[in-house]
């Protein structure tokens, strides 16, 4: 979770343009209110939601956040930062069909709910819905057509490959989810992409005009990802760490990596590497298991879900990061948070050969073999016995993220998307809410 001391300190600003303005049915003016939704983590936990609330809060939208409940995430509703955040529970972390038709059947209606609370309350002109999952069309094409508020997708997965990294099937589901996704494209009014790979998915599936869908990359802030001393601790007695964040689940690799630990201490003998593993999901306790499973339990720190501060000092400390994302359409065509932040610590990264992944790294990143874990581990070994050549990824990475990835980059994108949307016209008579009436 997000330290809440972190997310209190302010925001990063792109640019000092307003709000648009509009005019109410008494004439007066006012700043357009902005209704996220999200839906697979809470705020302020989701890094990027947060990055992108909190830049439009900083330049005179009002924005409200509607997503779930999680650890440190409790309190159904609060203000942080000037964003008013509604929250709900939902009832399972899903593993399987029945628990993925639970949790969006709960996830829908308490948006709706909440999200029908809030128009009665103040009113929002804007719906910013961030998949997964791609139903969430459904509400914002209810308040396009109740009260005329104009629609962005925000577009973090591409949730038809990411049901196939799943499910390894191609089956009715699969094409249930391509329409969800062609039916939220057509009723956006703009789209957000996170990557050029997912920007021509709006421009192809989505038939999406060019003009109307803007790349914002998920660049990390820098004021978060702050340079730390090295706690030697987090090493357990050993020579090297090798630091991992992220999520514990199927398409995430883990079960790589730890193949990749086992080759690197009983194929390559070294008992002088500890590795530290930040980050929760539904696949850690099975994880965990294979760790004992393969015999290298002593030589993995798996911390679980973890504040900042924690993940900081691991990362800070960690002499080589690692990303061992298993090697599909899903994950080639992603864009992850965890390499541009080991990046802005200026970490040098071993990762799969992936498309995104090696826009994002380029220089600052080895490239193994894609699925091989004893490529993976002969990569990290690499690293770690060359120093210099650490120093000097390292530094590329840090480069690349100050001049090019940090979020002060992508905040005028986003900024320019909004001008965008409200330049269009409103599809239908705009309904004031029960505040404006």
């Amino acid at each position: 979770m997000v330290a809440m001391e972190a997310v209190r300190s302010g925001p990063l600003v792109g640019t000092n343009r307003p709000a648009e303005s509009e005019s109410t049915s008494h004439g007066s003016v006012r700043r357009s209110r902005v209704l996220i939704l999200v839906e697979n983590l809470p705020s302020p936990f989701d890094r990027r939601v947060w990055q992108e609330a909190t830049t439009l809060a900083a330049n005179g939208y009002h924005v409200t956040i509607i997503c779930p409940t999680g650890p440190g995430c409790e309190t159904y509703e609060e203000t942080i930062s000037g964003i008013r955040i509604l929250r709900y529970d939902l009832p399972i972390e899903a593993s399987g069909a029945v628990g993925y038709l639970r949790e969006y059947s709960a996830a829908l209606w308490h948006t709706l709910r909440l999200a029908w609370r809030e128009h009665r309350r103040a009113g929002f002109d804007i719906v910013h819905a961030c998949n997964p999952p791609d139903l969430l069309f459904l509400i914002a094409v209810f308040f396009k057509w109740y009260a005329g508020a104009r629609f962005i997708f925000d577009h973090h997965d591409i949730n038809p490959e990411l049901y196939e990294a799943k499910f390894h099937r191609r089956d009715f589901f699969y094409r249930l989810l391509l329409w969800f996704e062609h039916w939220t494209f057509r009723n956006a009014d703009i789209s957000i992409a996170t990557n050029e790979s997912y920007r021509q998915i709006a421009l192809s599936r989505g038939g999406m005009p060019g003009d109307r869908v803007f790349v914002v990359r998920s660049g990390p802030s820098l004021e978060r990802m702050r340079l730390q001393p090295p706690r030697p601790e987090l090493r357990c007695g050993r020579r090297y760490l090798v630091g991992y964040v992220g999520v514990m689940g199927t398409q995430e690799g883990i079960d790589l990596l730890l193949r990749a630990v086992h080759h690197i201490v009983y194929n390559r003998g070294r008992s002088d590497v500890h590795f530290g593993l930040v980050g929760g999901g539904s696949s850690l306790v099975a994880m965990q298991a294979l760790a004992r499973e393969l015999g290298v339990a002593e030589y993995v720190t798996f911390t679980g879900r973890a504040p900042d501060e924690q993940m900081l000092a691991m990362l800070n400390t960690a002499d080589v990061c690692v990303n061992p994302d298993v090697a599909n359409e899903m994950n080639d065509k992603s864009t992850m948070n965890k390499i541009m932040e080991y990046m802005a610590l200026g970490k040098p990264i071993v990762q799969f050969d992936l498309t995104e992944g090696r826009f994002s790294a380029q220089l600052a990143s080895l490239y193994a073999r894609q699925n091989d874990p004893l490529d993976l581990g002969d990569k990290l070994l690499e690293l770690l016995d060359d120093p210099q050549l650490r120093e000097q990824m390292g530094a590329i990475g840090r480069r690349r993220v100050v001049d090019d990835l940090q979020w002060s980059h992508e905040a005028p994108k986003l900024l320019a998307a909004y001008h965008a949307l409200l330049a269009l016209p409103v599809r239908s008579a705009r309904r004031p809410s029960p505040a404006e009436a």
